[in-house]
């Protein structure tokens, strides 16, 4: 049966007759180092291509899960919360703009509220990020605010500039 090769395969012929004649004359030896090479070489690439990165991923998987779990409690959380404020009555703008006013006196001389129709604006001097959370948070459940709009800046001694919300019954 003869067959007809392509020169690409006449060249990997002739490659691997060379091969081949090259390792006929290699000694035992030399045989023997080239064998353990091309084992270790072997083991080597085992080792990168598929269990290393099995071993990695077994490694980190449990803090993974943790990770998670945690945030997953926390938009179950999230989702309660915003379950609970569509279920609670409903403001009237005026109730919204008091319990607004209510928390911003709690900020002290850091925050000043103007109310303009259904929107009112918190201007900030130096608040520290618990007291600006903590007024959002207020501002979202107790008057059923939602942030439209923020300018706010960080510095050395806290957050200064602006923040705008809108009050229930307004389209941001």
């Amino acid at each position: 049966m003869n067959a007809v090769l392509t020169p690409a395969q006449g060249g990997l012929a002739a490659v691997r007759a060379q091969l081949r004649a090259r390792w006929r004359s290699l000694g035992q030896r030399e045989r023997r180092l080239i064998a353990a090479l091309a084992l270790v070489v072997g083991v080597a690439l085992v080792w990168l291509l598929f269990v290393q990165p099995a071993w990695t991923t077994l490694r980190t998987a449990p803090a993974e899960i943790d990770r998670l779990e945690a945030q997953l409690q926390q938009m179950r959380r999230e989702a309660a919360e915003s379950e609970q404020l569509r279920a609670a009555p409903r403001l009237n703008l005026a109730q919204a703009s008091e319990a607004l006013r209510a928390s911003t006196e709690r900020l002290g001389d850091v925050g000043k509220l103007q109310v303009i129709g259904d929107r009112a604006t918190l201007t900030l001097a130096n608040a520290n990020g618990e007291q600006l959370r903590r007024w959002l948070a207020e501002a979202r459940s107790g008057a059923r605010a939602r942030p439209v709009e923020a300018n706010l800046t960080r510095g050395p001694q806290g957050h200064s500039g602006t923040l705008v919300v809108a009050l229930p019954g307004s389209n941001p």
